[in-house]
């Protein structure tokens, strides 16, 4: 923390380490189960090469548990390092993207928002992490965890159907 503050405004009450206790244990209950369903979806269950893409999304699962911890300890600094590994993070190859977002289709426009809107929510992490506001760094993290959500929810299911012949 910052040596100019005061020590009020050092001190954190009783009920702001509980709610931070709490979104901690949530958001580390999430991100395991998160984990696994990543390695479904872009993981190699029928004995072929794993796509790239597999590697990139537990990459981001590992980042975002980097910064689950840095929350939970107001580790901003951790928090200014990590969250820019997930805003700007690597893209598989070139034919690899073009037989995801060929299998996509006519949804491209909305997966390119969803990733826009992640990529952002990432960024303004960073910023509430730079004003060391815990209160404005959960609810950024919070947005960025919701993007992330919506994407799945909309895309899983039907690229392991598609790419693993999973149901």
């Amino acid at each position: 923390m910052s040596t100019s503050m005061s020590k009020g405004e050092k001190r954190v009450s009783m009920q702001h380490r509980l709610i931070l206790k709490n979104i901690f244990v949530n958001a580390i209950l999430v991100l395991s189960a998160s984990c696994t369903v990543f390695q479904v979806w872009a993981g190699d269950s029928n004995g072929s090469h794993p796509m790239e893409l597999r590697g990139i999304m537990q990459n981001l699962g590992k980042n975002m548990q980097v910064v689950t911890d840095g929350i939970s300890r107001e580790d901003w600094e951790l928090v200014i390092k990590t969250a820019p590994l997930i805003a700007d993070h690597p893209q598989p190859s070139f034919s690899e993207r073009v037989r995801v977002l060929s299998f996509i289709g006519g949804d491209v426009g909305k997966f390119r928002d969803y990733d826009k809107q992640t990529h952002q929510a990432a960024r303004d992490l960073v910023q509430a992490a730079m004003q060391e506001n815990g209160q404005m760094v959960i609810a950024a993290f919070a947005h960025l965890q919701n993007t992330c959500l919506t994407c799945h929810q909309s895309f899983r299911k039907p690229f392991v159907e598609h790419f693993y012949g999973q149901h």
